[in-house]
């Protein structure tokens, strides 16, 4: 028996709030890209705690890397915890001034050689948008292969500047980017 033209209007609709709500559950369990980041440049007396003014001029250069409708779409923070003496507070001091400009706050609960617990930080994050790592950058290969990559090279020494990509499901480095700060990475 043929259907009348209302039962066929009535399927269709019911057709499409089913995609919907399915495009909707696959939305929500996307899961984040994670970039990882070196901090900013350190004075050149390396037992100074903070950032040099290049390194702080880096830091403002992110919130404009980093800005709310960039590509990098973030939405989570972390950053290895500072010692109580001003020691290992570079990579906080780093994304700071993006936190406060993108309404977030910066992650510092794992200590600077503890790759499990940024790798559970990132298993845990069930919020909205990517996530962003600031971190020592001897510990930056680590912390790429505790997420699930093989034999990742060290972050070079001489480079502030390199954003590494790394999808989800974390089994590689994808692509190697520049922050491209004005006057710091030209």
């Amino acid at each position: 028996m043929p259907h009348s033209p209302r039962q066929v209007t009535a399927m269709q609709l019911f057709s499409a709030l089913l995609l919907a709500s399915l495009g909707a559950t696959l939305v929500a369990a996307a899961k984040p890209t994670v970039y990882l980041i070196r901090h900013g440049e350190k004075p050149e007396d390396d037992d100074v705690t903070g950032l040099s003014m290049e390194g702080k001029l880096r830091a403002q250069c992110l919130r404009d890397v980093f800005e709310p409708s960039s590509q990098y779409n973030i939405g989570y923070i972390l950053a290895q915890t500072p010692k109580e003496n001003g020691k290992r507070s570079r990579p906080y001091l780093t994304v700071k001034p993006l936190a406060d400009e993108l309404g977030l706050t910066v992650d510092t609960s794992c200590d600077r050689d503890d790759e499990k617990c940024v790798k559970d930080a990132v298993e845990d994050y069930d919020g909205e948008g990517n996530i962003l790592i600031c971190w020592q950058h001897g510990q930056l290969n680590k912390i790429a292969e505790e997420l699930g990559a093989d034999d990742v090279d060290k972050y070079p020494s001489d480079s502030w500047d390199l954003i590494w990509t790394q999808p989800y499901p974390y089994k590689e480095i994808t692509s190697v980017t520049s922050e491209n700060c004005p006057g710091l990475d030209d």
